[in-house]
This record gives C-alpha cells, sequence and structure tokens, in this order.
C-alpha cells in the first residue's frame, strides 16, 4: 500500500528549490506525493536564478507564506510540510495555523521571541546586514561565506561543490524583517506556539551549524512548552548548515521519515 499524503518541501535562503530533488525522489518511493516548489520570484533552475536576481529581490517571509499557503489550498489533502532554515520557520507558522497535517522544520530561522542570536549568526548573515539596502535586493554569497555559513563542517571541497551546484541569490527582507521580530508586535516570523489542535512538528538541529546554532532551535523548542500538541526535537551533533544537502542528507532524510511513520503520517 502506498500513502499519497503530500509533502510540500520549503527550501531557505541561498539554495534553489531543486536542491530537494533527492529528498523528492527518496518520499516519492517511500509512497509519498511530494513537491518542491520555488518561493515567490525564483526561476525554474539554478542558472536561471542567478542571471535574474532582481525577480527574487523584496520579498518577504508574509509574501513567502502566503505564496506557500495557496499552494496548499490547490492540494487534494492537507500535507506534511519539511522546511529547511528559513523554509523550517514558513513550515512552522504555516502549521500553526492549521495548513498541515504535521512538519520537520530543520535548522529553522529564528522565530519571534527566540534569544538574540549567537555571534556564529550575525557573521554568517554579514553579508546581508553590511548594507541597509540589501533589505530590499537579493544577494549573493561567495563560495567562502557559503562555506562558513554552511559547509563549515565539509572539506572545502564538497562545501564548493554544493556552493557551485545549488546556490541562487536570496531576498535580504526576511533576514531584516527576523532581525526585528523580537522588536514588534505583529513580527512576520511570530509563530503560533501554543496552538494544542496543530499536527506533529519535529525540530531538527545541526550541533556545528553557524547560521542556525543549536541554541536557536532549542530556544524554538522552548517556545512550544504551552502546546500539548506533540513537538519532539533531534539533533545531529556533527552536522552543519548543509545537511540537507551534503553526503550526509539521507541520515536527516531517514530520520524525518522514521518520525513520520511513528506519528502515522
Amino acid at each position: 500500500m502506498t500513502n499519497q499524503t503530500p509533502v510540500i518541501f520549503i527550501h531557505g535562503l541561498w539554495l534553489h528549490s531543486s536542491s530537494w530533488q533527492p529528498w523528492v525522489d527518496l518520499f516519492a518511493r517511500e509512497g509519498y506525493d511530494p513537491l518542491a516548489p520555488g518561493w515567490p520570484g525564483d526561476s525554474a533552475t539554478v542558472a536561471e536564478s542567478r542571471e535574474n536576481p532582481e525577480s527574487i529581490a523584496d520579498y518577504g517571509i508574509d509574501d513567502v507564506v502566503d505564496h506557500y499557503a495557496a499552494i496548499i489550498a490547490d492540494l487534494p489533502a492537507s500535507p506534511i510540510l519539511i522546511g529547511h532554515s528559513f523554509g523550517g520557520m514558513i513550515a512552522q507558522k504555516l502549521l500553526g495555523q492549521d495548513r498541515a497535517m504535521g512538519a520537520v522544520a530543520i535548522d529553522a530561522a529564528q522565530i519571534k521571541g527566540d534569544l538574540p542570536l549567537p555571534l556564529s549568526a550575525l557573521r554568517a548573515t554579514l553579508p546581508v546586514f553590511k548594507n541597509p539596502a540589501n533589505k530590499h535586493k537579493a544577494v549573493t554569497l561567495t563560495a567562502e561565506q557559503f562555506r562558513y555559513a554552511f559547509g563549515n563542517a565539509l572539506s572545502e571541497e564538497e562545501s564548493d561543490a554544493l556552493y557551485q551546484r545549488w546556490t541562487i541569490p536570496a531576498p535580504g527582507k526576511p533576514l531584516f524583517e527576523a532581525a526585528a521580530g523580537n522588536f514588534n508586535p505583529h513580527a512576520s516570523n511570530k509563530v503560533d506556539t501554543r496552538n494544542s489542535g496543530r499536527g506533529p512538528l519535529l525540530l531538527i538541529g545541526g550541533g556545528k551549524d553557524h547560521t542556525v546554532p543549536e541554541s536557536v532551535v532549542r530556544a524554538t523548542l522552548a517556545q512550544y512548552r504551552h502546546s500539548e500538541a506533540v513537538t519532539d526535537i533531534v539533533d545531529f551533533p556533527d552536522r552543519g548548515h548543509s545537511l540537507i544537502i551534503d553526503s550526509g542528507w539521507q541520515e536527516v532524510a531517514t530520520t524525518a521519515l522514521d518520525w513520520l511513520r511513528r506519528h502515522s503520517l
């Protein structure tokens, strides 16, 4: 028997949606109905996205949430959401709005109420924050910047190969919105963490992640303490922010699959 539950993969900043393809293939083999739509403004391929950075610029968190909410509305059944980085935060927002039956948030970007970011996270996002005008622009990482933010737990060769294969420019606006979230009562990165009627949520963190350090993932977990819904966490101590695309991606994907099965999703 097959489970035709839809699964939507949501990428984060600087990765193209096609970076989810190994996951899409695995979940299809497991009987799910997976799809990995890009953010609003993303082009169909990595190359096209690099050639048209202006089409990606100036989209904020609410724009991305609305984009995926519209996709969900057209599905025949409530989906499972699997998001990475800002995609993980988007998945949590949509789950809190009862738009999904469950979610896996991997190295998820900070939600409103999380502690101030550690220095490594500030350094990883410096390419955006060093220029206030980047709020309305798309920003491209260099290979060296990608290695610090994503590939610090990898060899230089593997990190550079991933950079060449998957990276695209990213809008700066979501980072500025998240940075100001704790000072804005209507912050775009606010998540309904008290919803006890939502589906199960799994948070996954990487112990060597510079961009979303484990302390941020733990702070997010603490915010769900008032909800009676299932909220679990799994740590990969030796993994960085690249854990969904690097040579160890299948261990992370299998962990997510096993958790989904345990919760009958």
